[in-house]
């Protein structure tokens, strides 16, 4: 049997007799297809991918080891497909197929129980978060792109120009030198607006005295990379200065505790505690991480509520922050590889306070 017809075989529950796979990003994974619609069915002895004309071309040049379909009438297609493979028992996606598409598969193909449950899902997150060394490649090329952004936008950034400018300039960068598209929709946020995780680049001017959060990210062949740097413009406070070494030092120790067979929320715990006994208790509100790939979050995820054990060969970030509401905020993350011996962190910018 072929490998890529094996890895699928391999993602079936026990009680299962055939899969539907719907999501973006699961079908381009275990089809290397990039497309925008396409359905994977499969079996323990079979697959077959249907797709409409937009992509057929494309996609029998990329799908070789089993059959590529034109859809025409899916539902009748794929109940088609399971009825000659004598399967019954079909597994889907419960994490992404919302109620709406649940409730038209039953309708359509009753001759098919859907087993609704997340085991499914679950089996190709945990493949997909092990990445091969092809993947590691495509996110370090994303990454070099983002550390040349990085050096780039800091002779951009200067009091008067706004924070939209700034993403602007950051993007077409990105673009420009090699980037498949953006990771995600890029945060540059100044001021009082850094005190904003996800704030959205606005109109805001830069002015001396501002904390300048720049959280980006280029793709590569599809592969994310995530990176977040606070820079300083002019002279700031000693607050400032204070709140920005105790998070750089929160990400750092929580850097040095990343080991194979430690669980995700005790590396949470080693900067949330750090941060809280500096006094900044309530003001990092969010996870000190989490995995990427194809999307930018996947999982797992350093957090409090993630109690599995990390594993070698998981990408994950380290981003803690701390919010002081109305005033400023400050985040530092780097992504990285976690090792047999630790991590490996695939981004080169300067994690020390950069005053402008």
């Amino acid at each position: 049997m072929k490998e890529s017809l094996k890895k699928l075989m391999d993602l079936l529950p026990d009680d299962a007799d055939g899969a539907i796979i719907t999501s973006d990003l699961n079908r381009r994974y275990l089809t290397d297809m990039k497309s925008s619609a396409g359905t994977l069915v499969f079996t323990r002895t079979a697959a077959a991918f249907i797709i409409d004309f937009r992509y057929i071309e494309k996609a029998r040049s990329v799908i070789t080891d089993y059959p590529v379909i034109l859809q025409d009438g899916l539902f009748t297609q794929i109940a088609s497909f399971f009825a000659e493979q004598k399967a019954s028992r079909i597994s889907i996606e419960a994490d992404t197929m919302t109620m709406s598409e649940y409730h038209s598969f039953c309708e359509k193909m009753p001759s098919l129980t859907l087993l609704s449950d997340n085991r499914l899902s679950d089996t190709v997150n945990k493949l997909r978060a092990h990445k091969t060394p092809e993947e590691i490649s495509f996110i370090q090329s994303a990454q070099d792109i983002t550390d040349k952004t990085f050096s780039h936008i800091l002779d951009f950034i200067k009091p008067g120009v706004t924070e939209r400018e700034v993403a602007v300039e950051m993007e077409y960068f990105m673009r420009k030198n090699g980037a498949s598209s953006l990771a995600f929709d890029s945060i540059v946020v100044s001021g009082v607006n850094s005190s904003l995780p996800h704030g959205v680049p606005s109109d805001k001017k830069i002015e001396n005295g501002d904390f300048v959060t720049m959280d980006f990210g280029a793709a590569y062949n599809g592969y994310c990379s995530d990176m977040t740097r606070t820079v300083a413009v002019g002279k700031i406070s000693e607050e400032q200065k204070h709140v920005y070494d105790t998070v750089l030092t929160a990400h750092l120790m929580a850097a040095e505790a990343v080991l194979p067979g430690k669980r995700y929320c005790d590396i949470d715990k080693v900067a949330r505690d750090y941060i809280y006994q500096n006094g900044y208790e309530g003001c990092f509100g969010h996870g000190l991480g989490h995995s990427l790939g194809l999307f930018i979050h996947e999982e797992p995820r350093f957090s409090m509520t993630c109690d599995e054990i990390i594993e070698p060969g998981v990408i994950e970030t380290i981003e803690p922050g701390i919010y002081l509401e109305g005033k400023f905020g400050v985040r530092i993350e780097d992504t990285v590889l976690i090792t047999e011996n630790g991590i490996k962190s695939f981004a080169h910018s300067e994690k020390k306070l950069i005053t402008l």
